[in-house]
């Protein structure tokens, strides 16, 4: 068995810990989770439920991403990166992951946060680039003419603060060594790899603790207007057939082709059955006509909070 890691593509603490792990060439499962659905696995191998955790192949849980970057490059370190691990790694992660982290939020999601002045923070963030921006003169690199570790810990950071202003941030004066920087880091081969599958899914890993439902777009929309879903499958309603057809994770595929391969529009409910035995929903195990494989049937209408997710359906 390989190590799991659960991630979130554009999380810079799931990033950094990809970036370890691809760096070292280790293999893993990963699965994409959706932080407003978190699947039952994630919660129940880490109850803070914030990404990345790594579950190794002996069922050891690395909840934090320096943990697993360190983890991940003990076992292997073609690139260098621990041969300057020490205390001003462990200097300039921590100001990171501090202060810099804080103002980064404050300044990028300031509603979040209560009664913020984000351009306070943006100068606060600035005073902190200013000075990775002197440690880049000595030879392009955080802590020399090499990268480290504390180049690529920092980096997806520094690049959501790009992000969340590009004009602003090419307009900033004194800033171009690390401007130069966070482009070496976003042309590299490595960075690419691990925004792109399979490091990076952009769909969320289907549980197989969770029930599915292919929706028409126009179906789905009136059920959120309705309050409740009463769609069995494609053209017959609940009152017509009894039950709500669903899928198990492994039968979506199957379940497209079948029925729905002509239609692009379809959304994807993703159905807690644990939110259903709440609300006195039967779900039932049972075959289809001609076949043995058994697919989950619900008798009854769907609530509308016991869907956990609504994604565009992709195959």
């Amino acid at each position: 068995m390989r190590p799991v890691l659960y991630s979130f593509r554009r999380c810079p603490y799931a990033m950094r810990a990809r970036l370890a792990l691809a760096a070292g060439g280790l293999e893993v499962d990963l699965r994409e989770v959706s932080l407003k659905a978190k699947a039952p696995e994630l919660l129940e191998a880490s109850a803070k439920g914030t990404v990345p955790v790594l579950v190794e192949a002996d069922g050891a849980v690395l909840e934090e991403s320096l943990e697993i970057m360190r983890w991940a490059l003990e076992q292997a370190d073609p690139l260098g990166w621990l041969q300057a691990d020490g205390a001003a790694t462990a200097d300039l992660i921590a100001q990171n992951d501090g202060p810099f982290k804080r103002h980064l939020d404050r300044f990028k999601y300031p509603d979040r946060h209560g009664e913020v002045d984000p351009l306070e923070h943006r100068a606060a963030a600035l005073v902190i680039l200013h000075q990775w921006e002197q440690r880049l003169a000595g030879g392009g690199w955080l802590l020399g003419a090499q990268a480290t570790l504390a180049d690529w810990a920092l980096l997806p950071f520094a690049r959501q603060f790009r992000l969340a202003d590009p004009d602003g941030f090419a307009a900033e004066p004194g800033l171009q060594g690390l401007r130069d920087w966070l482009r070496r880091f976003e042309q590299a081969e490595l960075f690419q790899r691990v925004m792109e599958s399979p490091w990076a899914e952009r769909r969320c890993w289907r549980s197989p603790r969770w029930l599915y439902h292919l929706a028409l777009a126009s179906d789905w929309q009136q059920a959120r207007q309705q309050g409740q879903y009463r769609i069995s499958t494609r053209g017959q309603g609940l009152e017509q057939v009894g039950f709500i057809h669903a899928s198990y994770a492994d039968q979506l595929e199957g379940t497209h082709q079948r029925f729905y391969a002509d239609l692009s529009d379809l959304r994807l409910l993703v159905i807690d059955p644990d939110r259903l035995a709440a609300q006195g929903i039967e779900v039932r195990p049972e075959a289809a006509p001609g076949s043995g494989e058994l697919f989950p049937h619900l008798y009854g209408p769907l609530p509308l909070d016991a869907v956990c997710l609504v994604e565009r359906y992709t195959r």
